[in-house]
């Protein structure tokens, strides 16, 4: 019972450290944002979010590495509201480094919603809906590019609809045309690799028991 009980603290000291930083980040992104509108806008999503994990922590638990994930997911998207996606100091600096023709923050971070959010969805799956492990395996990389097209969706009706004067710099195409299914290509190659990675995990795993 003590070994239960000192497993359940760490878990819940991991799960508020992982808040802080978050926390940390997300008051940095709005008191230093240059887009106070853009800034509400972008973390719409981000209230959901947090909302969801609060609302069905006490019926289900991800990992602590699931909340870590997540964490820096969260961290990497509140980040991009600050200065908006297209005008990113990161993106900035790897545009220099790397000498891409433009900022390509958002584009890591679309990847990133792939290949971090795969094992939170895969867990999700096998472990709460509980189905069979080979069909949770799949579902994440199916639920991300079904996820994206429904993101670039939304941005459509933000840009064009709801907050027209937002538009240019909530969307951050830069120029683009193929700034949507670039992004949904982003996140279905991170997805795709995080799959690569867990299913020979799992397979080594598996034999080696």
């Amino acid at each position: 019972m003590l070994k239960q009980m000192a497993g359940s603290t760490k878990k819940f000291t991991l799960i508020g450290l992982f808040s802080l930083l978050f926390i940390i980040v997300w008051q940095n992104s709005f008191v230093g944002t240059t887009d106070i509108a853009n800034w509400c806008i972008e973390n719409t999503l981000t209230v959901i979010s947090l909302l969801f994990l609060v609302l069905t922590f006490k019926r289900y638990r991800f990992s602590n590495f699931s909340y870590f994930v997540i964490c820096i997911f969260l961290c990497l998207h509140v980040y991009g509201s600050k200065y908006t996606y297209a005008g990113n100091t990161f993106g900035f600096w790897l545009q220099d480094m790397f000498h891409f023709p433009r900022n390509q923050y958002d584009r890591l971070v679309h990847f990133n919603f792939g290949l971090l959010l795969y094992y939170p969805m895969q867990e999700c799956f096998s472990k709460w809906l509980r189905y069979p492990q080979r069909i949770a395996f799949f579902l994440p990389i199916t639920v991300s590019l079904s996820v994206s097209g429904l993101y670039e969706i939304i941005e459509w009706l933000v840009a064009d609809i709801f907050f027209v004067e937002q538009g240019v710099s909530y969307l951050g195409t830069q120029g683009d045309v193929w700034d949507s299914q670039k992004d949904m290509a982003m996140a279905f190659l991170g997805s795709t690799i995080a799959f690569s990675i867990f299913y020979v995990y799992y397979k080594y795993h598996f034999k080696k028991n």
